[in-house]
């Protein structure tokens, strides 16, 4: 069974940078299909980005071409790049996996392991 630790949140100014990690363990880390999502106050869980098994990625419009997903199966972590930050960005990001997502990759209840999140906060 899967265990999701995420790391690398913070408090950042708007237009920085910074990069999420989310190391996995229990499981086969290569068959899993990675998902990041995001949860501010009040507002519901949604959709960040995703990276197949495979390598192909999706991404939700509200970060496109500034978020990139990636993964290192040798490390057994995936990754979420995030430049050009806004106060928008500030949310509790999550990772999640599953082994098995052929469509709404966007919803969480797709995913069967979850992190506990990492906290990233962007002042303006």
């Amino acid at each position: 069974q899967g265990q999701l630790v995420e790391s690398g949140g913070g408090l950042v100014q708007a237009g920085d940078s910074l990069r999420l990690s989310c190391a996995a363990s229990g499981g086969s880390f290569s068959s899993y299909h990675m998902g990041w999502f995001r949860q501010a106050p009040g507002k519901e869980r949604e959709f960040v980005a995703v990276i197949w098994s495979g390598g192909s990625r999706q991404y939700a419009d509200s970060v496109k071409g500034r978020v990139t997903i990636s993964r290192d199966n040798g490390r057994n972590t995936a990754y979420l790049q995030m430049n050009s930050v806004t106060p928008e960005d500030t949310a509790v990001y999550y990772c999640a996996a599953t082994e098995h997502l052929v469509y709404r990759w966007y919803a969480p209840q797709m995913y069967d392991y979850w992190g506990q999140g990492t906290q990233v906060t962007v002042s303006s």
